[in-house]
């Protein structure tokens, strides 16, 4: 199943899939499908200037980082918090060492403070390589370097080093929680994130807070053209493309109760 999403998100990726709509639609018409291929080519032309000249990719993020809330307030009191994997450059850390964060690194940031305030608090860190090489360090792995950095030592760090994507994040974390005996942890992931991790962990039985951080949005989003920010289109079109296929795949697996839990 793993090797089957990385193949999947390969082929429909929006960019992906617009070259594969051009090239399909050049080879029927040079096979004289020129209406087919014309209308495979106009297909792959209006993906392209959805993805890269309007902000659809940034309303379609927008609806799940809206849809689980973060609290108003720090918690009272914090015994675990849960930090799922993703905010790492790991094939640059596994070569070069050190610590190279991503646009993701706020799942770590807020992990970190939240650490700092809930001194007794054990945080574990879900996340190994998700690469199809298999070739890189698990984030859980450069997280030690990362927490130590603040202070925060390795003693309080719950590592699980081998899972690839979320669903393995879940199951993973669940024997965690058990062996060392926590619960009513605090769940930090990004807020596109958040439907699809916590409805994972809630359908599995696990209590867990959500919180939400790594805002990608403005939350006032609206859907219209914009010419000025080509690159970062397209990248909030793959992000929310991304997930919402994760979500429904989810669902249709039955590793979710809803399309959209909350």
């Amino acid at each position: 199943m793993f090797y089957l999403s990385k193949i999947v998100w390969l082929l429909l990726q929006p960019l992906s899939l617009a070259f594969f709509l051009c090239f399909a639609g050049v080879l029927l018409a040079l096979f004289r499908f020129r209406r087919v291929g014309g209308a495979l080519s106009l297909c792959a032309a209006l993906l392209l200037f959805v993805t890269l000249y309007t902000t659809a990719g940034s309303v379609a993020l927008q609806v799940l980082e809206d849809h689980v809330r973060k609290p108003q307030v720090d918690p009272t009191s914090l015994s675990c918090i849960i930090v799922l994997g993703g905010a790492f450059e790991t094939p640059v850390t596994t070569s070069r060492g050190g610590i190279e964060l991503n646009q993701a690194a706020d799942r770590f940031v807020e992990t970190a403070r939240l650490a700092l305030k809930y001194p007794q608090s054990k945080i574990l860190v879900s996340g190994g390589d998700g690469s199809i090489s298999g070739a890189y360090e698990g984030e859980a792995g450069a997280s030690e370097r990362f927490f130590s950095a603040f202070g925060i030592h390795a003693d309080r760090l719950i590592k699980e080093n081998t899972s690839r994507n979320t669903f393995e994040n879940m199951l993973n974390t669940a024997a965690l929680l058990k062996d060392n005996k926590l619960s009513d942890c605090l769940l930090v992931t990004s807020a596109f994130h958040m439907p699809r991790s916590l409805g994972l962990f809630r359908h599995a039985g696990l209590t867990v807070m959500a919180w939400p951080v790594d805002y990608r949005t403005t939350g006032i989003e609206t859907l219209g053209l914009d010419f000025t920010q080509p690159s970062v289109n397209a990248q909030q079109t793959a992000t929310a493309a991304r997930e919402w296929l994760g979500l429904v795949g989810y669902y249709l697996a039955g590793r979710t109760g809803s399309l959209m839990p909350n």
